[in-house]
């Protein structure tokens, strides 16, 4: 376990785990019982608070409980080979109805203790240690962006983004944004994940359209379908006769109105109000108005699942 909190470093310095034992001059096996306890240790740093990350090699380090906050050039820290990060709780519940369960990514020590210490905390985040400080979102919210673009800059794609949700988490709980951009905020985390959780914005995308379907079937659609009449009169000395076409009001549906043909005509308009076209069908008042609604609402849950696949195509496109 290394502490390198306040250090100062007047070199290029690299920190790197040794996976091979270390031989004595004689060929023997160097012992190394009085390092460490357990068997199979893993390099730990403990902390870099107040150091200077803009020369610094971390290689094959455990990072999982290291401490960022108020470490300077962060974002030109090189990370290389498997530097492992903690990760989110598993599995975990609101001490409230209904259970939550968290999305695995890489998180930082400090989020651990900053959730681990609030008032509605859940179970599987780690509280702070002793002396571990208390860092909270403002503290947080750069301290992943840097970490991010330092994964960007070495094209670790997987944990750039998920340095970007830290980010986009901590901004969301940072207490000095207005309350329109906290909404705003909460409203992408809630729909998309930021972007980058594709079964949640397909999710949303499936249960608007499903709704858009009940509702279209249940008030949307007319009893019968309209249909157009032609009236004219005729001259008695003959002449140019001229037509009046006219439309019945559709009316409001009554009976059964679940039927397949119904179905049929709420899902050709739904899939077209997706991408944001007019299916050209009669619908009752009620149904034009619900028609519109989900041609504004489905296009835009529409691209943020696009949006989200094609994060998650960046994930795994190495």
């Amino acid at each position: 376990m290394v502490d390198f909190a306040h250090a100062v470093f007047e070199y290029p310095l690299t920190i790197a785990a040794e996976p091979d034992p270390f031989r004595l001059t004689n060929g023997r096996q160097q012992a190394e019982t009085a390092l460490t306890a357990v068997p199979d240790p893993a390099v730990r740093l403990v902390s870099l608070r107040g150091v200077d990350a803009a020369h610094l090699v971390l290689a094959d380090v455990d990072l999982s409980g290291c401490l960022f906050a108020g470490t300077v050039h962060l974002d030109q820290l090189c990370l290389e080979g498997a530097c492992t990060f903690d990760t989110t709780p598993s599995s975990a519940r609101w001490r409230r109805w209904p259970p939550v369960r968290f999305t695995e990514r890489r998180v930082l020590a400090e989020e651990h203790h900053w959730r681990a210490g609030r008032p509605d905390a859940v179970r599987g985040w780690n509280p702070a240690v002793l002396g571990a400080g208390r860092a909270g979102p403002l503290q947080l919210a750069p301290v992943y962006r840097a970490l991010r673009k330092a994964f960007e800059d070495g094209k670790h794609e997987p944990g750039a983004a998920d340095f970007y949700y830290g980010e986009m988490e901590m901004r969301r709980h940072a207490g000095d944004i207005p309350r329109s951009e906290r909404s705003l905020l909460t409203a992408y985390w809630a729909l998309s994940g930021y972007g980058l959780r594709a079964s949640r914005a397909l999710a949303w995308l499936g249960a608007a359209m499903l709704l858009t379907i009940l509702l279209l079937m249940t008030v949307g659609l007319p009893q019968d379908t309209p249909k157009q009449t032609a009236t004219g009169t005729v001259p008695a000395g003959g002449g140019r006769v001229t037509f009046a076409i006219s439309k019945d009001d559709p009316r409001n549906p009554s009976g059964n109105r679940f039927t397949g043909e119904r179905f049929e005509k709420a899902l050709n308009v739904t899939l077209n109000s997706v991408v944001f076209r007019s299916a050209d069908q009669d619908l009752t008042t009620a149904g034009t108005y619900i028609e519109m609604a989900s041609r504004l609402t489905e296009p835009v849950l529409l691209g943020l699942a696009v949006l989200a696949v094609l994060a998650v195509r960046n994930r795994v496109k190495r």
